[in-house]
């Protein structure tokens, strides 16, 4: 890879997450001014979507933390950051209905969430200890060790796409259950899907990111063979 295509490529891989990040950000900012209709605060949705599904075990807590949230399957726990936790806008009920839509996913022993949690031991294990293989193998000119690096990187790199149908699926469950158990209005659609689809680039970009990494990776090994 030449030295202009170098610079592309990481202004590339910079770019795409702080570009997701202002975008997550600046969409929930202006969503969380915005007051719904049905004057609830995000526990108040969270609590309502859980018990019309019969979840009467999950429990809602708010955690420390902005944009902070999320679904614990091991302890049953929907985690609301402050904000969510007890403000009545339309990004609260966003947020806590898609948390929500883990629980029911957990509920319903959805097949990418349980092999998102099969993975995450091996994904947490790629992510800390591929790089130092990779860098390990180049450093010493030591295939074998840089390929190990790549199969383990990979694994990171699975994990990030398996989480993309699991937080897409939650969130179309959250738009499901706000209209459905009529916590918002018609007009109020449009609004919850920005503030859905915009936390839902976060993802992409990070799964996009990864995977153009692995193949910048697979790339240097195949020159390390040719050598």
């Amino acid at each position: 890879m030449g030295l202009g295509s170098y610079l592309i490529y990481l202004a590339f891989i910079i770019i795409i997450p702080i570009w997701a990040q202002m975008r997550v950000k600046k969409t929930y900012k202006k969503y969380s001014k915005v007051p719904n209709s049905s004057n609830m605060t995000g526990a108040q949705v969270a609590r309502k979507i859980l018990d019309d599904n019969g979840l009467y075990d999950v429990q809602v807590h708010e955690t420390r933390g902005m944009l902070s949230d999320h679904y614990d399957p091991r302890k049953k726990v929907v985690n609301l950051s402050s904000d969510n936790y007890h403000q009545p806008s339309t990004a609260a009920q966003a947020v806590a209905a898609h948390e929500v839509g883990h629980a029911i996913q957990d509920s319903q022993d959805y097949a990418f969430l349980r092999l998102r949690h099969t993975l995450v031991p091996v994904a947490s294990l790629g992510s800390n200890l591929s790089i130092f293989l990779i860098i390990g193998g180049a450093l010493l000119n030591m295939t074998g060790l840089f390929g190990i690096g790549i199969v383990f990187f990979a694994a990171a790199v699975l994990f990030q796409f398996v989480t993309l149908p699991v937080e897409f699926d939650a969130s179309n469950r959250a738009m499901s259950q706000l209209v459905s158990t009529g916590v918002i209005r018609n007009n109020e659609e449009r609004e919850t899907k920005k503030v859905l689809n915009a936390a839902a680039w976060t993802y992409v970009a990070s799964a996009l990111v990864a995977l153009l990494e692995l193949i910048r990776f697979v790339l240097m090994f195949i020159g390390m063979n040719e050598d």
